[in-house]
């Protein structure tokens, strides 16, 4: 498998509350010379986690020991900017497997799907109620349902739906990438190919 399956997420989240967080905000383009997805989550926000002798920003959340988890919620339109894959490598690799937002750019989106990031667009007014439910509570969880496609706060029960492609989903739900698509359907291609005249 090119990732773990995503199925249920029940976690914690970092709170973001920023809105039009672009790509090279969640990679710098110093960062994007490896070619393999290790190591970039010790420079996911490099330049808002960091200093520039290098110690750390102590007003940044990811370097707020309160929040922790395996769920980033950010401000609407999420993952603007240039279209680097290496953005959604950085989130990955860091530990989160799921950012929820009001809005996300279609490249980064793409992106996060491809390598075992589920991004979940909710509504506007929904992304507040778990802002604010995350800022009073840092200890409340919320319930991300892949195969029903809902996220949850768990505390309260409020619930909103959310919409994936249904070739992507099957893909998380499996660990797969593109390529394990393919080797997952190789018999029946390889028996189409042979029925199929040239």
């Amino acid at each position: 498998m090119a990732y773990d399956s995503f199925h249920i997420l029940q976690s914690t989240a970092v709170p973001l509350p920023i809105e039009n967080v672009d790509t090279d905000q969640i990679i710098p383009a110093r960062f994007l010379k490896a070619t393999e997805r290790k190591g970039f989550g010790d420079n996911l926000f490099r330049d808002w986690r960091y200093n520039q002798d290098d110690t750390p920003k102590t007003d940044f959340v990811l370097n707020n020991a309160t929040y922790s988890g395996k769920i980033l919620i950010g401000g609407h339109n999420f993952g603007s900017g240039s279209s680097r894959e290496h953005a959604a490598w950085a989130i990955y690799d860091y530990g989160f497997r799921c950012v929820v937002s009001s809005f996300f750019a279609d490249i980064f989106r793409n992106n996060c799907l491809n390598i075992g990031v589920l991004p979940v667009q909710v509504s506007p007014s929904f992304l507040a109620t778990l802002f604010h439910a995350i800022e009073t509570d840092p200890s409340a969880e919320l319930l991300v349902d892949l195969p029903q496609q809902t996220v949850t706060l768990k505390a309260t029960g409020q619930s909103e739906p959310f919409e994936i492609n249904s070739y992507k989903k099957e893909n998380l739900l499996n660990g797969y990438d593109d390529i394990d698509y393919l080797n997952n359907i190789k018999p029946e291609i390889v028996n189409f190919a042979a029925q199929t005249p040239l």
